[in-house]
Order: structure tokens, then sequence, then C-alpha cells
């Protein structure tokens, strides 16, 4: 068989590297402590449970699902925008039912991109980015993250051969893996540089409320309220612990909301009508879930970077996400693969390699905090004897 070209750049996966070592380490014997995976241990709230529960034996609930009946989803999904950020949505014309944000970042670009067509993605960024450009057959320019920027872009090193022939830029903050903020300033200055130059603003926007020193991080649209290049995609798998149920929605500029609609209409219908009672249940009612979990996280962030440095590796104290964002020590700096498959061979501790996020991604890994501080505390244990054994 003769497969596309477009999956040529989607057959190297260092994630799928990784599944492989913790596989191996566990048949080793080795007790495997995940670290490599954003999936949080912690539950739904009940009250999100109960109202899927309650779909099921609801049969209406049992067929397809078509644009018209997300109403009350969508509606949902503007009034928690309007509320946290004060920009009027449309729910007809602004607001699409996404399975996660990955579904849009994914297909977006199938909507914007010719064949040959720039994106300008973050490097390092999450991998989704890249492979629905890949799949649209575009060019990716890959903008990188420095920390001596605080991991923010600089638009002014995009060369202006790449700007005559990009058609997107797609940013996401807080940002995995870095963990980084991003300003208002800066997206206001992001929302003047895509207007220059006719690029489409994607913002990917997971972890607006994992935020550990403020209450929650700025939306693009409010350096674009009259939304006039920007989408910004929400999932509830992080804030509200729905990561299995698939569930997120995209809020924009109405032209892209309807295009994005278009290439949803040729995939797929929409989720199961209880799933979106849930989610329904999780924007309306009551938030005290989303503040537990950033207590949770706080409390494991702390814990993780204290046991971090007793055993003398020095990472910042990441400001947001659940993730943190660790340089390697100097005799691994330069192949974080190699590390992060070692260390689960040898200590069962799996852990994201940098690499795996971008070029600008080596040196480091990126642990995930989806553990008790306990756990976490016998991680770094295991960690201190593959450094120094």
């Amino acid at each position: 068989m003769q497969f596309a070209k477009r999956l040529e750049p989607l057959q190297h996966n260092v994630f799928a590297d990784m599944d492989r070592a913790k596989a191996k380490a566990k048949a080793s014997g080795l007790s495997v402590i995940d670290l490599s995976l954003g999936s949080l241990d912690l539950p739904a709230a009940n009250h999100i449970t109960e109202a899927i529960a309650q779909a099921l034996t609801d049969t209406s609930t049992h067929g397809y699902l078509l644009f018209h009946g997300t109403r009350d989803f969508r509606q949902a999904a503007a009034d928690w925008y309007t509320k946290k950020f004060g920009v009027s949505v449309d729910r007809e014309t602004e607001v699409l039912p996404l399975i996660g944000s990955q579904e849009g970042t994914a297909h977006l670009p199938l909507a914007v991109l010719n064949p040959g067509d720039f994106a300008l993605l973050l490097d390092p960024g999450y991998p989704s980015h890249a492979g629905g450009v890949y799949l649209a057959s575009g060019q990716i320019y890959p903008m990188p993250l420095r920390a001596e920027n605080g991991f923010l872009p600089v638009f002014e090193e995009v060369p202006s051969t790449v700007l005559a022939q990009a058609k997107m830029m797609v940013l996401s903050y807080p940002h995995n893996p870095t963990t980084a903020i991003a300003p208002l300033s800066f997206f206001q200055k992001a929302v003047a540089f895509c207007q220059q130059h006719n690029l489409v603003l994607v913002h990917d926007f997971p972890y607006l409320d994992l935020v550990f020193t403020e209450n929650i991080a700025p939306s693009i649209f409010q350096a674009d309220p009259e939304k006039t290049v920007s989408i910004e995609f929400f999932t509830l798998s992080k804030s509200y612990n729905m990561g299995g149920f698939r569930i997120g929605f995209a809020i924009g500029n109405a032209a892209l909301i309807k295009a994005l609609r278009q290439v949803k209409a040729a995939v797929d219908f929409n989720q199961y009508r209880g799933i979106l009672n849930g989610a329904v249940a999780a924007l309306t009612g009551p938030q005290d879930n989303v503040k537990s979990n950033v207590a949770i996280l706080r409390d494991r962030r702390d814990t993780f970077i204290q046991s971090l440095h007793r055993i003398g590796w020095e990472v910042p104290t990441p400001p947001a996400t659940m993730y943190i964002w660790a340089k390697l020590p100097e005799a691994w700096a330069s192949d974080s693969l190699t590390f992060a498959a070692k260390l689960v061979e040898n200590t069962g501790v799996a852990v994201a390699p940098g690499a795996g996020f971008g070029k600008f991604g080596e040196g480091y890994v990126r642990f995930a905090l989806v553990h008790q501080p306990e756990i976490l505390e016998t991680a770094v244990k295991r960690i201190s004897k593959f450094l120094y054994p």
C-alpha cells in the first residue's frame, strides 16, 4: 500500500517511544510512577457526573446530536466566558462544541491553510498543534521560546519571506510545557501583529484556571474584543477533571467558527447529549472543585520543587499549569530522550522529554503533577539515585 505523504511527519512520536519504555519497565518488574502524561488523577465533581448519569435512562439522548441540539451547551459556554472575561459572545455564531481543544487545534488548519502555507507555532509547544498543520499539508515556522524572554516568542524574528506565505499563528498561555503565563500586553501585541500581517490568531487555552499567581489568565479576547482575527479553544479536561469525557468548545470570530464547523460536519456529529449536560452543569454550577484543583496542584508543585531542590536540582517554581519544566543537569543537556528512557528503565519514573515538544525543548524534561505528594516525593528519591548512584 502507498500512503499519503502528509503522514510522514507524524511517523516519529517520542511519546510513543516513551510508552514502549514504560511497558518495558513494567515487564521487568518495576513499579512505574508515570509523570509523563497530563492526565489528572482527580475525579469530576458529583454534580457533573450526576447530570450525565440522569441522561442515560432518557432514550431521547441516544441518537445523533446535531448543531442546534447543542444550544444549551453553547449558551452555557457563552455565559461562562462573559462572566469570566467581560466579553459578549453570540451562542449561534461564535461558539462551537468540540471533542476537547485538541480537536480544534488539529482541524482548524484544514479550514485555514492551503498546501504550502506557513503556520507560526511555539517551540516548544503542544504536539497536536504541529500535527494539524501537517495534516493540512502546511509548513511550520517554529517561534523559539527562550527562558530569557519569559518563554514568549519574539514576533520581530519571523522572516518577511515566511510572513508572506503565513496564514495563522498558534499561541497557548498558560503554556504547556514551559508553564509560562503571557500578560495581556503580550496578547495585545500579538493581535496587532496578526492584524498587520493578515494572520488568523489561534489561542489554545486549556489551563486558564490553573494559575497560582492570580485568579485566571487573560483571554485573547481581552486584546481582541471585537474578535477581528481570533479564535480560542477551551477544554473541560483540566479545570473540571473531565479529560476522559472529551468535551470542549471554541469561541471566536464568526467566520472562523463557521469554517471550523464545516470541517467538523465532514468528520463527526457532536458529543453524546448526556456529556453536554454534564458540561453545562460544570460551567453553570458550583466552582468549588476548580478552586480545590488549584489548591491541590499548588501543594503538589511545592512538594515536588522542594524535593528537587533537596537533591540539588534547582528548578524554578512554575506560576501555572500542572507541570514542572526542568532544565536537565549538564550531563544530559543535549539528549532529553535518552535521559527519559534511561530514567524509566532504571527507576520506573516516567517523564516527558523536552525534545518531544520541539527543537527548543531539548535540554529540558516535563514532569506532570498527576500523583499525590507522597508519590511525588518517592519519584524524586528514585531520580536522586539515578543521578547520583
